[in-house]
């Protein structure tokens, strides 16, 4: 399984190809030209020209734009696990829409341990607010076993976001807050999902998430609407 990173900015493309199963048959070579010649240099994430063998997430963090691509997906009892991976060798691991994992970054959450949640169809009718906790470690600092106390709601479609190519208007909202009683000033920012409410279950397609006070950043699947 090979990945690639686009950086969207006019700079030259970084790409960086990691084989995550060693029986990948898939030539590094063949691999490299494709992107090469998929991406181009000077294009942005909005023009490349992408593989379709590979699924991906636009993601702005620190005034880039980059991409992700998909490494492989972590089967669980609670809803499959997407693993994407950066060229930097950045980690996000996401189920149905909700960040379990990241690493490789400023900050990184690891263990992170969720409660079995209803559908998002279920959620967008339930009316009143979801109340549940988080148990995640933290690293730098070796913090293990931070607890936090959540609420989540249906919101209305916010007046600015980074949501590329879709209407925020024919998605459905969602907010995620502390709800602790005494938050500190270091508390995390809400997070917020877009959701197609199409399927069984609903698909989040656009998600906001800090992992820290000053270390956030959304994610989007891409191209919009694939």
């Amino acid at each position: 399984m090979y990945l690639a990173f686009v950086n969207s900015r006019n700079h030259p493309v970084l790409l960086l190809l990691v084989a995550a199963f060693g029986g990948c048959a898939t030539s590094t070579d063949a691999i490299v030209q494709t992107l090469q010649s998929a991406v181009g240099r000077g294009r942005g994430v909005e023009d490349a020209k992408l593989n379709p063998d590979f699924r991906y997430l636009r993601v702005t963090i620190g005034g880039r734009v980059v991409l992700l691509a998909l490494g492989y997906l972590d089967k669980h009892p609670q809803g499959t696990i997407e693993v994407w991976y950066s060229a930097e060798r950045e980690v996000v691991r996401l189920q149905n829409g909700r960040l379990v994992g990241a690493a490789g970054l400023t900050t990184e959450w690891r263990n992170v341990v969720l409660p079995d949640f209803p559908d998002w169809w279920a959620l967008a009718s339930g009316g009143a607010p979801l109340r549940w906790s988080r148990t995640r470690d933290v690293m730098p600092g070796y913090r293990y076993g931070l607890r936090d106390s959540l609420a989540l709601n249906v919101v209305p479609p916010p007046g600015k976001s980074a949501v590329q190519g879709l209407e925020p208007k024919d998605l459905t909202w969602f907010e995620e807050r502390l709800v602790d009683e005494a938050l500190p000033k270091t508390a995390l920012p809400a997070a917020r999902y877009a959701v197609q409410l199409a399927g069984k279950e609903g698909l989040v397609v656009y998600g906001e998430q800090c992992l820290a006070p000053q270390t956030c950043f959304t994610w989007q699947r891409w191209p919009a609407g694939k």
